[in-house]
């Protein structure tokens, strides 16, 4: 096994290392041990570790291309993974798969709590945003049953950290059942066909180069691009995206979360919607004076949603909220 580089001031000795990275949990091309998480560099995945002593804060990071705002270009959202560490060094992480961020940031939150999970700068607009809702608070003189639903919210919120895969997972397969739906079929066939001439291609560069035939270097090089472009594009009709497995996913996920929520008594929303984020909303909707009771809240924040489209502008910090839940109502018709 490939040794890991340090990165900052603190190390691990070697045999503690080897140990604490052969059984980190692993998110994509990064991990998190007990002692230290596990950073990739371009081509070798946790190829560096920082110590969790080093660590300052960790957080997630996106870029956006203009399609990822309009919806028509080729590109969408480039996730990060940023780790703080020492006295403001930072190392960036690409990932491939936004949900192997949220799904490392939420294993942090819960093992490693003393580590903040927002940026600075994300973390003052909360502050800013929590001080604010105090205030409205205060002003609006909210009645007594609102802050005991609000204290109820709260004791779910913690519930559902216990096991964060859950409502992970939930999110997760309502953004891909939401993807396929909103995707023409006929680009997965097309991408497909491409895909089968890059394959044809291929085995006939190999054939010409063989052979001394002419053009071959070109086919091959044909081949090779037609088949990484779109086998790495999660466009091809596979057996992990198409309609019926997507749907047992989503089905699979509320499912699980439904076993989850039964020994808790009276658990404040239906298990499509158990997720921190909808009981967070649902609290500031309640402090804000908008709903008392806790059904009243849950259809305030439905009609919140609804008016949420590409025309509206939001913060970032706002925007991670909504994608983690939105699918989750418009794949249940908002029920």
């Amino acid at each position: 096994m490939l040794k890991p580089q340090r990165l900052g001031n603190l190390s691990l000795p070697d045999m503690e290392l080897t140990e604490d990275k052969k059984t980190c949990r692993k998110f994509g091309p990064c991990g998190v041990g007990k002692k230290a998480i596990y950073l990739n560099s371009f081509y070798i995945e946790r190829r560096y570790y920082v110590p969790m002593k080093s660590v300052k804060r960790i957080f997630k990071r996106i870029a956006m291309s203009k399609g990822g705002f309009t919806g028509k270009g080729a590109f969408g959202t480039l996730p990060y993974l940023v780790v703080e560490y020492d006295d403001g060094k930072e190392k960036q992480c690409n990932f491939k798969h936004e949900e192997d961020v949220d799904r490392l940031l939420a294993y942090v939150e819960v093992n490693f709590p003393q580590i903040p999970l927002h940026s600075e700068v994300a973390e003052q607009k909360l502050a800013e945003k929590a001080k604010r809702m105090e205030e409205k608070q205060r002003i609006g003189n909210i009645s007594e049953t609102a802050k005991k639903n609000i204290r109820c919210l709260d004791n779910a919120i913690k519930y559902l950290h216990k096991d964060t895969d859950l409502y992970l997972n939930l999110s997760q397969s309502a953004k891909k059942k939401r993807v396929y739906d909103r995707s023409n079929p006929a680009y997965k066939w097309v991408a497909l066909a491409i895909t089968l001439m890059g394959l044809g291609a291929f085995g006939y560069g190999i054939y010409s180069l063989a052979t001394h035939a002419g053009f071959g270097i070109y086919f091959l090089l044909f081949g090779l691009a037609a088949i990484f472009l779109f086998s790495g594009a999660s466009v091809l009709p596979t057996s992990h995206n198409n309609r019926s497995y997507i749907e047992k996913q989503l089905l699979n996920a509320v499912d699980e979360m439904e076993q989850y929520i039964k020994t808790y008594p009276d658990f404040p929303v239906p298990a499509c919607y158990a997720h921190p984020v909808v009981l967070k909303r649902m609290q500031d909707i309640l402090k804000e004076g908008r709903a008392e009771t806790i059904p009243a809240a849950l259809r305030v924040l439905k009609e919140d949603l609804k008016a949420l489209n590409s025309s509206v502008v939001v913060e970032q910090e706002e925007y991670d909220e909504i994608v983690a839940i939105k699918p989750m109502f418009l794949v249940m018709d908002y029920r």
